[in-house]
This record gives structure tokens, sequence and C-alpha cells, in this order.
């Protein structure tokens, strides 16, 4: 496995510096409720915004009203928006991972659904992937669909699905028949569709984001299927590989460490040295990865490797800030990046948990090196 280096082009500096102007009149200091990285805060009005400047949907095809654009190009807007701890949250899934699955496998009624309220926008999707029984072991999952005529009937339970209460649609892999792997189907769920419960779970910071599903005899007709029955499998690891590989693995606390070391003092040197070089090297490496995308390449092994260095790195990071703080951060502190420290602290464990263990990715990457 070999990443070429890459580094942006004059036209790609230049989005980012659009973005940055953007960003610097939209979400002055004060003005917005910090997030950490992808767990930003859900603002519809911003994400309309960033809709309506054509920075939502920026790689789906311009058929259905997408950009056309480059992976590289999304990256250096995400980049710009983790930075801040933006209010990402409601299009966040759509986005990055639900958008440009719809586009690769969708039915045309599908793609003419969905996909121009996901660039504008609009459209929120939550991931049913995670069962209670089958979390990393995802060919575990048992929520059932069975096919009835033209429609399907889904029974089964979802768990630790995010933002599952907020979404307008819930991407679901469930099982189509026994087959470990072959017997996988996707299905895009409306979020009100009747026998779909969805309960909030709060979790150790306040939030409560997580949500579990229960599926109680769920009517979908077979146009709610996305792609072909037994191909969720493959689908559902293309879509990691989406997810894994992006800087939103390794940017969950830049906006505390920009403050951070916008303050530190002599001592902090060498720890914001050390800091600063791996940030550059994990940007060059999920820069490479979008440079894969964009020339038609599938690098789920490479995004592996990132996301699994990249969320100890966060944690190393965590630890190097509270060294230098020197006591607990309070939730309820005044200085809103405390808080956002305080938070990182309750909710830093779940970090290298989220998008599949330290453990199953090493078994990824292990294959993908042996070629299996």
């Amino acid at each position: 496995m070999r990443l070429a280096p890459t580094t942006l082009t004059d036209a790609e500096l230049e989005l980012q510096a659009e973005v940055r102007h953007y960003l610097d009149e939209r979400l002055p200091p004060g003005h917005y409720p910090l997030g950490l990285g992808m767990n930003g805060a859900r603002d519809p009005e911003f994400s309309r915004d960033l809709g309506a400047r054509g920075w939502l949907g920026m790689s789906l095809p311009p058929e259905y009203d997408g950009g056309g654009r480059t992976a590289v190009e999304r990256l250096i807007v995400v980049e710009e928006l983790l930075a801040r701890g933006a209010p990402i949250g409601h299009h966040w899934v759509a986005d990055r991972q639900s958008g440009p699955n719809i586009a690769a496998n969708g039915s045309e009624l599908l793609k003419k659904e969905l996909l121009p309220g996901i660039v504008r926008g609009e459209l929120s999707f939550a991931i049913g992937m995670s069962e209670p029984e089958a979390g990393s072991d995802l060919a575990a999952v048992r929520t059932r669909a069975v096919r009835d005529g033209d429609t399907w009937r889904i029974s089964g339970r979802k768990i630790w699905t995010t933002g599952g209460a907020d979404a307008t649609h819930i991407l679901t892999l469930v099982r189509t028949s026994d087959d470990r792997h072959g017997g996988l189907t996707q299905f895009v769920v409306d979020r009100h569709s009747p026998g779909l419960t969805v309960t909030p779970i709060p979790f150790i910071d306040g939030t409560r984001d997580f949500c579990e599903l229960q599926f109680d005899d769920v009517v979908l007709g077979d146009d709610r299927r996305l792609g072909e029955v037994g191909a969720g499998w493959s689908q559902n690891t293309g879509e990691l590989a989406l997810e894994r590989g992006g800087v939103d693995r390794w940017m969950s606390l830049m906006p505390i460490l920009v403050t951070w070391a916008r303050t530190a003092g002599p001592d902090c040197a060498t720890d914001l040295g050390g800091i600063t070089a791996r940030l550059w090297a994990f940007r060059g490496l999920s820069l490479s990865i979008a440079r894969m995308v964009d020339e038609g390449a599938s690098p789920s092994t490479e995004a592996a490797l990132v996301k699994e260095m990249a969320t100890r790195f966060e944690q190393d990071c965590l630890a190097v800030v509270l060294r230098h703080l020197g006591r607990t951060p309070r939730l309820d502190a005044d200085d809103p990046y405390e808080a956002l420290l305080a938070r990182a602290v309750l909710t830093a464990p779940s970090w290298t948990i989220r998008g599949g263990t330290n453990e199953i990715l090493r078994t990824v990457i292990m294959k993908g090196l042996n070629g299996r």
C-alpha cells in the first residue's frame, strides 16, 4: 500500500480562501454552539446556507442538482468547517455518505426524490447499522426484511443510531436472507414510517444524539430499496470507506487545539510541535485518499489505516491538553472552549469505536495488505 503525496492546486487554494472568508462572516466566535468535529450542533438554517453556496453534495451529479466537483474540493470545505467546530449536524451524514451511496446505487426514482434535497441541505440522514448483538460484527445484523409482493416488511432493532430522532430518513442495513454477507440489503426509510419507533438514548455528556430504532412490521415499497437485493454488504463497505478516511477522523479537537496553541507557553513547545507534525501527516493522508477517490479508486484499506491511527491520535491530543491545563475542565465553565474540552473528556472514548473499533480496523488493514 502506497499513498502518493499531493498538494492543493491554485484553484483549490482559492476555494479554501473563499470558504474561510465566508465562515469569518457567517460564524464569528461566540455566535454559534461549538462542536467536536462531526458531532457539531444541528442547525438546519446553516445547512441550507451551505447548500445555497454549492458546498453540500459537491461531488453529486449535476443532473440531480449536485456540484459535480471533486472529493478534494469537498475535503477543503469540510476541513474549514471542522476547524471551527461548525454546526454541521443536520447535513453531515447525508452529505458525507448517504448522498454518494444513493447516487451510486439508487434507482432513478430515489435519486430524483432525495439527492436535490440533500444538496439543498433540507434532508437529514441517519445510518441504521449497529444492533444490540451486532456492533462491530456488522455481518451479524438480525433486523430482517421479508418480501411481500411489491413490498417489504421490516422488523428488528437498531441501536446507537446517531441523529435518528431528528433525521428525515434512515438508511438502514437489514437481512433479506440467511447468507452472512450476501443476505444483506439497504433500504431508505422515512423516519415517520408507521411501525418505526425512535427513542433517544441519554449520553454521558447530557446529549441525546444516539438513538434506538425499533422496527415493528414497517412496510416499505420495493422502490425504497437501495441497490440490488443482497448487495448491502458491499455498498455498506463503500460507505465506510467514505466515512473512515476523511479529515473528520483527526479534527474532533481542532477548535480546542487552535485555542490552546494560541495561548501555549514555552513549556508547551515540544508537545505543540509533535501535535502539529502529526496533524500535517494526517492531513496529507486524507488528501491522498481523496485524490484516489477522484481517480476512481476505492481506498477502503487506506481509509481504515487513517481511521485507526487518527482516532488514537485524537486521544493523545486530549491527554496533552489536559496535562497542560492541570485540572479537570468544567462542563458549566463560562469559557466555551473549557466547556467543550470537558465534553471531549466525556465523549472521547467513543471516538475510537464509531466507524469501527480499532480491532476490526486492524483486521481490515491486514486483509487489505495481504490482498484478501
